[in-house]
Formats: structure tokens, C-alpha cells, sequence
């Protein structure tokens, strides 16, 4: 009895506690539950259908479409200028030292002190300040990077980006292209890669390094009759001799951004400063309807400066008088980086996203508990949200996602991502975790960055937002592939200030971009929803058909296997004779040497990818991934072959963003395949 009476009252302490928890946390929410945010629009009717199918913004005013925010900023030059007025001179660029977790800053009266003095030293090098001189700029995200492009639009010059990744073949015809003279680099092994083409890059006379060179590495210079100048003593010339500004007109080039070619020679997108201004105006635009942007918010550059993506966020804070802090270029210390910065605004990409959402799966799966309650606290937050409610003050931030958001600095308002999909569940659970707006957005380099974003409000998933308020976007038929306007299906083609000129010297491609009335075809396939929002659903181009007539897109069967945990990258090839699919898969090597070792697999990578067994799992996974993502049965692979390397830029099969070169894959793997193709014909 004793016992019993012990065991009773063990069990009604125990009951009363979780009693008084709950009373507690249903206490804390109703006390710290913040109002909801109030959608700009309505999410349901998120577009303007316009006479001629296309769609406008619900924000346009008057049907017109969004040129400039500021009436004083319509050129990049004019938007750091305000940037300096609006942070009464405060920071500007921070670079963090090596060992150090804090910033060291330079204000916006030092950086543009410094781009005048630079470009006065360009100037007295010869250049002249005119919309027909063109600097390259072949270097990682630093402050030098940003004085250079600043110094550029100062003086109507035209900056043109070398992907750091980029081989020395590329650059090569890049400056031969465009007929470069100067060009500014980071490093010593940069300077080593384009004198490797100095004898075949006529044009070339001049490189301009931030950071020291050998004695070795002069005298080479000297024997290809190119000068090696050390970026600060065009800074000190150019104190000497100091110019003042010469700023661009609206109309003229600031950039030329060089697309990074999955076939053939790089193309050079030509963006005006009204290019750039017009569409960083639209991004403004949507978010300062939700909320502030000013000198005290920090942003931090870790994507390349190269893309438009980057460079147009780097506009967008410089317009505010941000801060623009830079990573250490170290993608393994990015959370360092954010850590130490804290930052409010944060581009980037699906596949960060992807590892972080896959890193915490991996780490629920060790415990039941920890995966109950990180499902319970998914969906709690998901209620939140859907009730248009925004916080990283729940319960459920404390228990579980507090941790994640101090991997981005804790601070983060607003979250925007692009330049691939991203899976409906990751975007859930970026919503939830990160306690901050995320937000998705569609664009190409050819209408610099974004033509569509999702509206602050609205939770759903599966489509990347309506357009934005500076560019109209429409459908047109593929008859080919199945596609008519008239359902609402189609080839996306953008018109607006954000579409470009056209291609450095290259009028045939440009006839293929640009259609006679100035709208771009994208490529890409689209649906309207029925809110008026965009889901992206096909490529137009590399399409081929297999054997029995069915249309291939491989870069969508592509995306659906990445999302196996077996998976690191994948290429997918056909034949037009054949009725099947093949796959040339590159395993994860950190989940895949686990599977090797509880199935006594020899753990190395060769060995791994030699093993039938081992490629089996992988098979049977990314097909059943494949099937609940919505594949087709003729979209799934027949057999694949496992590659131990990964593909790489310095192995040419990557292009400079990270995609596949599907000529140079396919001609890499052109035997494996073959061999593939005659097993399954035996």
C-alpha cells in the first residue's frame, strides 16, 4: 500500500508539472503572440492581367510600370551617394581578419574617396573616363572589388566581371571579346592564369593586383609585355592627380555580365545603370512593404559579385547606407562569418538551404524524441505562419529553432533565395526555423536578377511569387512540348527597364533572346496559378526526345534526385533511339561511406562506386524520390553508373554558377553510357 501510495503521488507530481507547463507555455504565447502581418495585397489575386495576356504587379500604380524608387537615384553612382548621405558617413564595407570575430569597417566617405582615387589613377594611366572603356574585375567579394566598380560608374566607365572560377580559356575571350587593357585581380595565381594566354590576349597591357607578387612573377609579366601595378599605388597616383567625377547617364552601360555558357563561348549580358536601378527599385519596392531598410541593417557578401544576383543586393544596401560586410571566402566558415556580422539581410541559394534542412533532419534522426519534438515544433510554427504570423520568440524557437537562426547571426529579417528551385518542405522549414520572412524569387542575368518575387503574406509553396512591379511577364506557346498561353502555359518572356540591350557584339543570339518588340524569352517554362502567381515547371531548351516520342527535360529529373541523401550530383542522359534514361551519379561521399561500411564495402570512393550493391541502394532511392516528386515512369533512370569524382570548373564539367556543362559531360561519360545502353540491349 505504501508503495502504491508512493507510486500515486510520484504520478500526480508528475501530472501537475506538465499541468503547470502547459498552463505556462499557453500563458507565454498568448502573452508573447505578436499581431499578424498584413499581406501588401491580396494573396489570392496577386496580378494584373493586362489586353495582351501579360501580367503586371498589383503594385504598379496606374498600370504603369516601376522605374526608380528614389527620384534622385537613377544611376548606381547616384545610389551610393545616397547611401553616403542617408548613413551620415557611417560604415560601409567590413572585412573581418583572419583569427578575429569582429568586423573591421571603412566608412562611405572612405570608399568613395578611395574609388575617386582610383579612378583618377586609371585615368592617369591613360583611361579615359567614357562608356567605351571597360575594366575587368577577376577577384573574390572584397572592398577592393566594390572601390573598383564604385570607381567605374564614377567616371561612365564599364566594369566586366571575370568569374573567379572562370578557366584562363574564358577569360581569354572575354578581354579578347571586349578588347580589355586593364584588368584588376586579387591574387598573384590569377595574374599567373592570364599570363598563361598573354601571347593570344593582344589587348591586354595592364593588371592591377591588391595583394603582392613574386619577383618571378613580374619578370613573366614584363617577357609578355604586360605591367603588374599594385592597386594602391594607382590609389596613391590617382591622389596626386585627382579627377573629379564624370557619372553616367541612365542610358549608358555599367556592366558587362558574362553568362557562364553550358555550351559554347560565354555570352556578355550589356546592363545599363537603368537596367540595375529599375530592377533593385522593384526589389525595394516589395520589401519595404513589409519593412524598413536603413544604415543600422547589415547585409553579409558572400555570393559572387560576379552575378547580377549578389551585385543587385550590394545596390540595393549602398542606396540605404548599409553595412556590406564579406565573407572570408572559406564556404566552410560562412557560419563564422554570419555568426560575427549578425546580419539583417541574407541572399541565397536552394542549396545552402538544402544542406542546413538535411543537416537537421540527419541530427532528429538519432533520437525518437528529438524527432517528435522537432515535428511537433515544424507543424506549431507552421500554424503561425499560415496565420501570417512572423517570430523567433516562440516556445518553439527556444526549445528547437533557436539554434538554427544563431547560425545565421540570430538577427535576420528577411531571407531571399534564387538562381535555382527550392522544394516545397525546405521552404516550410526555412519559414519556420530561420523565424524571418523567406521569400522566393525568378529572374536570369539577362533581366539582371529578379522578373518575379513572392509576396511578404503569402505561406504557400511550389511557385516563385507574381511579377514585380517593373516588368510585365507572359507565356507564349511551345506547341512542341505541349504548352499554350491559352491555358495559361507557356515559354516565360519578360519586357520591362530591367531587360537588357542585348549581347556584347553578338547580334544572332541577341535575335534569340530578344523578339522585334523587346521582350525577352526566358526559356524557361511557366504556369499562371490561379492567385496570379508563377510556377516554373520545364526548360524549353535541352529538351530532347527519347525513342517513343516523349519529351525529356533532364535538368528537372535532375533537381527531383538531388533530393536524395545517397546523392552529391547527377547528370542525366538519352537518346533519341533509345526508350531509356540513364544516370551518371556522384554519391554523397559522408552518408554514403556509412551505408558502405554496415554493408562491408571497402570505404573508399573508387571501391564504393564499384559495388553493385551499392548501386542498387542508390537506384531504388532516387527512383522512389523521384516517383514522390511527381515522375513520370519514362522521367525515371533504367540503370546508372556511380563516378567518384565530383564534378568541378577545374575539370570542365561545371560551368562557373555551378551547373552541369552538358556537352562536356556528356562526352566525358560518352563510353560509360555506351556501355550502359548495350548491357540493357543483351
Amino acid at each position: 500500500m505504501q508503495h502504491m501510495r508512493d507510486t500515486g503521488g510520484a504520478l500526480g507530481v508528475t501530472l501537475g508539472a506538465v499541468t503547470a507547463v502547459t498552463a505556462a507555455a499557453a500563458t507565454y504565447y498568448i502573452a508573447t503572440r505578436p499581431e499578424p502581418l498584413i499581406p501588401p495585397t491580396d494573396i489570392n489575386d496577386q496580378a494584373t492581367i493586362l489586353e495582351d495576356g501579360s501580367r503586371i504587379s498589383k503594385f504598379c500604380r496606374d498600370g504603369k510600370l516601376l522605374e526608380y524608387y528614389y527620384d534622385d537615384v537613377k544611376t548606381t553612382f547616384e545610389g551610393f551617394k545616397r547611401g553616403l548621405q542617408m548613413s551620415n558617413n557611417g560604415p560601409c564595407l567590413g572585412t573581418r581578419p583572419l583569427g578575429s570575430n569582429q568586423y573591421v569597417w571603412q566608412s562611405y566617405q572612405q570608399i568613395y574617396d578611395r574609388a575617386q582615387a582610383f579612378g583618377s589613377g586609371l585615368i592617369a594611366d591613360g583611361l579615359e573616363a567614357r562608356n567605351d572603356t571597360f575594366i575587368g574585375i577577376y577577384s573574390i567579394n572584397r572592398a577592393e572589388w566594390v572601390i573598383t566598380d564604385q570607381a567605374c560608374a564614377m567616371f561612365s566607365m564599364v566594369s566586366v566581371p571575370l568569374y573567379d572560377t572562370l578557366g584562363p580559356d574564358a577569360c581569354k575571350y572575354i578581354i579578347n571579346q571586349i578588347g580589355i587593357s586593364h584588368v584588376v585581380v586579387d591574387k598573384e595565381d590569377k595574374i599567373k592564369l592570364l599570363l598563361e594566354k598573354a601571347s593570344s590576349m593582344p589587348t591586354l597591357a595592364c593588371i592591377i593586383v591588391m595583394e603582392n607578387v613574386s619577383e618571378e612573377t613580374k619578370s613573366r609579366a614584363a617577357k609578355s609585355n604586360v605591367k603588374i601595378v599594385k592597386f594602391s599605388f594607382v590609389e596613391a597616383d590617382g591622389k596626386q592627380s585627382l579627377q573629379e567625377p564624370v557619372p553616367p547617364k541612365p542610358t549608358d552601360l555599367m556592366t558587362v555580365c558574362y553568362t557562364s555558357g553550358t555550351t559554347g563561348d560565354p555570352k556578355g549580358v550589356m546592363i545599363s545603370h537603368r537596367n540595375m536601378v529599375a530592377n533593385m527599385s522593384s526589389v525595394i519596392y516589395s520589401i519595404k512593404t513589409v519593412t524598413t531598410i536603413g544604415p543600422e541593417d547589415r547585409h553579409l557578401s558572400y555570393l559572387p559579385l560576379a552575378h547580377n544576383f549578389e551585385r543587385g543586393m550590394n545596390v540595393v544596401m549602398y542606396m540605404h547606407g548599409c553595412q556590406v560586410g564579406f565573407s572570408c571566402g572559406d564556404i566552410r566558415k560562412l557560419p563564422e562569418d554570419l555568426q560575427s556580422l549578425k546580419p539583417q539581410f541574407f541572399p541565397t541559394v536552394p542549396r545552402l538551404l538544402n544542406r542546413i534542412y538535411d543537416k537537421v533532419l540527419a541530427a532528429t534522426k538519432s533520437s525518437a524524441l528529438k524527432r517528435w519534438l522537432f515535428n511537433l515544433a515544424l507543424s506549431e510554427k507552421m500554424k503561425e505562419i499560415q496565420s501570417c504570423i512572423i517570430r523567433k520568440d516562440s516556445l518553439w524557437d527556444y526549445l528547437v529553432f533557436g539554434k538554427i537562426q544563431k547560425q545565421l547571426g540570430g538577427k535576420v529579417r528577411i531571407i531571399l533565395t534564387g538562381s535555382a528551385p527550392i522544394e516545397p518542405k525546405v521552404m516550410d522549414f526555412s519559414r519556420c526555423a530561420f523565424g524571418c520572412l523567406v521569400m522566393e524569387g525568378y529572374g536570369q542575368t539577362e533581366a539582371l536578377a529578379g522578373c518575379t518575387l513572392t509576396i511578404a503574406g503569402d505561406y504557400t509553396t511550389g511557385h516563385v511569387g507574381s511579377p514585380l512591379p517593373g516588368c510585365k511577364v507572359k507565356v507564349v506557346d511551345v506547341p512542341d512540348m505541349g504548352y499554350f498561353a491559352r491555358e495559361g502555359k507557356g515559354e516565360v518572356c519578360v519586357f520591362g527597364p530591367n531587360v537588357f540591350s542585348g549581347y556584347f557584339n553578338n547580334k544572332e543570339k541577341t535575335k534569340e533572346a530578344l523578339d522585334k518588340e523587346g521582350w525577352l524569352h526566358t526559356g524557361d517554362i511557366g504556369v499562371w496559378l490561379p492567385n496570379g502567381t508563377l510556377k516554373i515547371v520545364d526548360r524549353k531548351k535541352n529538351i530532347f526526345k527519347l525513342a517513343q516520342g516523349e519529351y525529356i527535360a533532364p535538368e528537372k529529373i535532375e533537381i527531383a534526385y538531388m533530393r536524395s541523401e545517397y546523392v552529391a550530383q547527377v547528370f542525366i542522359e538519352g537518346d533519341s533511339l533509345k526508350p531509356f534514361l540513364l544516370g551518371i551519379i556522384v554519391p554523397d561521399a559522408e552518408t554514403i561511406m556509412k551505408v558502405a561500411k554496415d554493408n562491408g564495402v571497402s570505404v573508399d570512393m573508387e571501391s564504393v562506386c564499384q559495388s553493385k550493391k551499392i548501386k542498387d541502394i542508390i537506384l531504388k532511392d532516387i527512383i522512389a524520390v523521384g516517383k514522390s516528386l511527381g515522375l513520370k515512369s519514362f522521367e525515371q533512370v533504367r540503370d546508372i553508373h556511380l563516378h567518384h569524382e565530383l564534378f568541378s570548373v577545374e575539370n570542365n564539367l561545371l560551368t562557373s554558377t555551378f551547373k552541369n556543362k552538358r556537352p562536356q559531360l556528356r562526352q566525358f561519360f560518352n563510353r560509360k553510357v555506351q556501355d550502359l545502353y548495350a548491357k540493357h540491349e543483351v
